[in-house]
């Protein structure tokens, strides 16, 4: 790639213009064509039946969340080639951990339909994975430098982020690191972009100027140990994309012109998405691009622009994460409906650290599988540096974060923002800053006080109930660590009062490690309450109605959820957990009309219709994910719910959810539509 991009010098405009026409329109139409084979597969589903297989990508840890399937956490996922096309594949780990990349295996599996545009079907493998080809040399060897990086970086969030900044290895990040990561705005420093092909690069060029004289040796040696990197870090989608960049970026810093490396920046895109047309359709590769433009576009502006007070090293340094930043801002939000103010000097402070562990991480990565010691007394030099990056990022994620609206009104938002700014500069800069962060201000969600609060969690259910001194009753975690951790933080909760963990299925119980994060629990009701049992917090009063006794055991564990009747002055809650129709007929009579029903089981069509019509609610709110393959909530309930004459809330569509109540009088938020009814009773 790298000798690809700097023969685009012969290119002009006009080329690289036709050249881009022609690759779009070729990758249309092969995405079409692989989107139809796929379509059109012929493999059966919902049974069980032989596969064989090549695998195409490491084996990793997957969650529910990921599969979008109530699967327990400790599987693996991975992709694999099949005569019906490509699928991904679920295993336990016992079965798959040592599979590599271009091994053929044969297994029993189960087919099922999968929402992943990519793939044919996910399959459950149900017996033993029989490997039918070994790996290769090339394959054995790359993974022993990958397994010795991995022992040599130690423990502790720094030994964890080592692997993952040298060749993207993030197996051994935890769950609350990975989001402390994403939070400060570092979680780029862990997948392998073009910066650590830019790094690299530019060691190896160093390094080669000492063997050979000329140019065009040293490039050609550079364009071999990049290969080989690209197949050390995996030829995923993002490795080829992040080298195509890289090799953008080196051609700029020869060319020293940011409007010659535009064209090749232009041919660069057009090759990944001739190569995977898929590209087109991930927003990982849009951030790629936007970085790249940015450093090329912005950065130079910027540098120029601190260089009157500041070094020009320094100057640059502060320069690139900027200007990266400041193109990828509009996509990031459409994604993370956030923003970061720390992430900017997180990044800032972090960037002098990332060329010492890139460089010496990748020398130490190709010493260990000859001696594990020496690479360990490499490591030992850059652990301090990786320790300050994880500190970084521990503080930088304990700061409040700017809500803002998702999707494409997001986008549009800070697009036409920062090319309102780059149009009129420093005449509107500061204005439209302040008028920005005073539209943000004013449209935060939640927007002032609240009572009740669903945490948009996905296919899950998490619910925080006020009380007064940042505490809370929170009511089920959701599946994911980082999204009730996220919602927490952004509720301002440090203490909760209470935490009810209705019943034990991952969708519900999964994201614990995030709601207990730097967070206090005074109590938790986990199998450990029966029907009868009453507290008091605050001003609320909570009564246990289901399960009858204390460890109840069901061949449905649906059936053994908490469900509770919350009361106070103000409101009055039903809150249902997932239990079905038969538990539900038997609380009949014992419940009354509510303000707010808690829809039991994501509003799924187990419900029975008369316990609904007793409760009456006036407002009934459910915890559903977007897109959910178990069809949540289900029409017969919402139609069930619309007969009792109550106003229906979902995360599905409305996205997190805030109830402020005086007097039974309801009032709400949500964060999809940024609209507040008023009066409801």
């Amino acid at each position: 790639m790298l000798l690809i991009a700097l023969k685009l010098e012969l290119f002009n405009k006009r080329s690289s213009a036709t050249v881009l026409i022609i690759a779009i329109l070729l990758g249309s139409s092969l995405m079409s064509m692989r989107q139809y084979s796929i379509a059109k597969s012929d493999l059966a589903f919902d049974t069980t039946q032989e596969f064989i297989a090549t695998i195409r990508t490491d084996p990793v840890r997957t969650t529910p969340k990921v599969l979008g399937r109530n699967f327990a956490p400790a599987r693996n996922s991975f992709l694999a080639s099949t005569d019906d096309g490509p699928v991904r594949i679920i295993a336990s780990p016992q079965g798959s951990d040592g599979l590599l990349p271009g091994q053929r295996v044969s297994f029993m599996g189960r087919a099922i339909e999968s929402s992943e545009k990519r793939v044919v079907a996910l399959i459950i493998v149900t017996g033993e994975i029989e490997v039918i080809t070994r790996a290769s040399r090339w394959a054995a060897s790359l993974a022993a430098i990958r397994t010795g990086l991995r022992d040599a970086s130690g423990e502790g969030d720094s030994g964890a982020l080592i692997p993952g900044m040298v060749i993207g290895d993030i197996s051994k990040q935890s769950v609350d690191f990975k989001g402390d990561m994403r939070r400060s705005g570092l979680s780029h420093l862990v997948a392998v972009s073009g910066a650590n092909f830019a790094i690299v690069s530019a060691f190896v060029l160093w390094c080669a100027q000492f063997i050979f004289r000329r140019i065009t040796p040293r490039l050609i040696l550079t364009a071999i140990v990049l290969a080989s990197f690209i197949a050390l870090v995996r030829p995923s989608p993002s490795v080829l994309r992040a080298a195509a960049m890289a090799a953008v970026m080196l051609l700029a810093m020869k060319q020293g012109k940011a409007r010659d490396s535009l064209p090749a920046l232009g041919f660069a895109i057009a090759a990944v998405v001739f190569i995977d047309p898929w590209q087109s359709r991930d927003p990982g590769f849009a951030l790629s691009v936007l970085a790249t433009a940015g450093l090329l576009i912005v950065a130079p502006h910027i540098v120029r622009y601190l260089s009157r007070w500041l070094p020009e090293k320094i100057a640059q340094v502060i320069a690139i994460p900027m200007a990266a930043l400041a193109f990828c801002l509009p996509v990031i939000v459409a994604i993370s409906g956030y923003i970061s103010p720390f992430s900017i000097i997180a990044n800032i402070a972090a960037a002098p650290l990332v060329v010492p562990i890139t460089i010496v991480g990748f020398i130490a990565a190709l010493i260990s599988p000859l001696s594990l010691q020496i690479a360990e007394f490499l490591i030992f030099f850059i652990r301090p540096f990786a320790h300050a990056i994880s500190a970084i990022a521990r503080w930088g994620s304990q700061f409040p974060v700017i809500t803002t609206p998702k999707g494409y009104a997001g986008f549009a938002v800070l697009a036409t923002l920062l090319i309102l700014i780059f149009i009129f500069r420093k005449r509107v800069a500061i204005p439209l800053f302040l008028l920005s962060f005073a539209l943000i201000w004013l449209g935060r969600f939640p927007a002032g006080d609240w009572d009740l609060f669903l945490c948009d969690v996905g296919q899950g259910d998490a619910t925080v109930i006020s009380l007064p001194d940042n505490r809370a009753i929170v009511i089920d975690v959701g599946p994911s660590p980082e999204l009730i951790d996220k919602c927490l933080r952004n509720l301002g909760v440090k203490r909760i009062s209470l935490m009810i963990l209705t019943h034990p299925h991952a969708d519900h119980v999964a994201g614990l490690s995030g709601a207990t994060k730097n967070r206090i629990v005074d109590a938790t009701w986990y199998g450990n309450i029966a029907a009868g049992s009453r507290a008091v917090i605050g001003k609320y009063s909570i009564e246990v109605l289901w399960p009858l006794t204390v460890g109840a055991t069901d061949a449905n564990p649906n059936n053994i959820s908490i469900a509770a009747m919350i009361r106070s002055a103000d409101l009055t809650l039903f809150a249902a957990g997932d239990i079905e129709p038969q538990v539900q007929e038997q609380l009949r009579g014992q419940v009354g009309k509510v303000d707010i029903y808690k829809v039991a089981h994501h509003g799924s069509r187990f419900q029975d219709s008369q316990l609904m019509q007793e409760l009456d609610p006036t407002l009934a709110v459910i915890s559903a994910g977007e897109g959910n393959t178990y069809g949540h909530p289900a029409p017969e309930t919402l139609q069930s719910l619309q007969r009792t004459g109550a106003h229906i809330l979902r995360t599905d569509r409305d996205g997190a959810i805030a109830i402020k109540a005086q007097r039974h009088r309801i009032t709400f938020d949500t964060q999809g539509s940024k609209l507040t009814f008023l009066g409801i009773e």
